[in-house]
């Protein structure tokens, strides 16, 4: 296996930390943890964004979300939890994976503002109409 999230999917990278795995997704501590129990959840089978999951995964990897946020919650008594996902270019695994982030008040996590003013906030309604368009083209899953 070539990727990275694959081999750490399925168990075939050493010294992985896997909390939890079913037959769909396995949830192993992230090596590089912005906070004391940051969880990534990565299906089995090779996927790179979320489009691509089947509808069995993406509800695998949504229970299992939920599953740990409990844990989370109950071990380390955070302020609250971070769930994110970066898809496309800003995928550095090539693996579709989720992240489940314990946070704390004052711990420096961020949403930050837009390096360039791009005046979305101003084309809303317009915005809203394209999605809805999209969305008429865009087959089921």
């Amino acid at each position: 296996m070539d990727c990275l999230g694959c081999r750490i999917a399925n168990g075939l990278e050493p010294d992985l930390h896997i909390v939890y795995e079913n037959e769909y997704a396995t949830c192993v501590l992230d090596i590089a943890p912005f906070n004391e129990g940051h969880l990534l959840i990565l299906p089995k089978q090779h996927y790179l964004d979320v489009d691509e999951l089947d509808s069995e995964t993406a509800q695998a990897i949504m229970a299992v979300s939920q599953k740990l946020s409990v844990a989370l919650k109950e071990v380390f008594r955070p302020d609250g939890i971070s769930i994110c996902q970066n898809g496309g270019i800003f995928n550095d695994l090539t693996h579709y994976h989720m992240h489940l982030i314990p946070r704390y008040k004052g711990d420096g996590f961020s949403w930050s503002e837009p390096q360039t003013p791009h005046g979305a906030e101003l084309r809303l309604r317009e915005t809203r109409a394209r999605i809805i368009s999209g969305l008429k083209d865009t087959p089921q899953r």
